[in-house]
């Protein structure tokens, strides 16, 4: 009977995380945002993005990150404070949807801001948010077409 109720027990508390889909699950299920997911767990980020939020995160793409030259990339995956610092770069805290969204200046995690733009299509900095409002427990996904870097 014991080890029944256990067994009960685990099978409903993973049931129960199976329906919570987090930024990172959401991320890691949607199946292109495979090096953001490397570079997450290479940063030690994956239990912040995990947690609470809200989040908005201005997601690249596999693509994304291969216009960065291969070398520059490896080096970045090799660097935790740097590669911390690009990734949260791309972090606003807050859930933005795509309706909220507002041309200016935005704080993000990292501390510095980026540049919102709306004219002919929403930019931060230099990438465009090609699909906005994946929505996860824990905040909004919006996938943007480059990495962008802290200035």
């Amino acid at each position: 009977m014991k080890k029944s109720l256990i067994a009960a027990a685990i099978a409903l508390a993973s049931l129960g995380s199976a329906h919570a889909k987090d930024i990172v699950d959401t991320a890691v299920a949607a199946g292109s945002f495979k090096t953001l997911a490397t570079a997450l767990q290479a940063a030690g980020l994956v239990d912040t993005l995990k947690g609470k939020g809200p989040f908005t995160v201005f997601a690249p793409t596999d693509e994304a990150f291969a216009k960065v030259p291969k070398a520059d990339l490896d080096a970045l995956l090799k660097d935790k404070a740097k590669l911390t610092a690009v990734l949260t770069y791309h972090v606003v805290p807050g859930k933005v949807m795509a309706a909220d969204v507002k041309a200016g200046k935005v704080k993000t995690v990292q501390g510095s801001e980026i540049t919102v733009s709306t004219a002919g299509g929403v930019k931060v900095d230099a990438a465009n948010v090609v699909k906005t409002d994946i929505v996860a427990d824990n905040g909004v996904i919006h996938v943007i077409d480059s990495v962008i870097l802290p200035k």
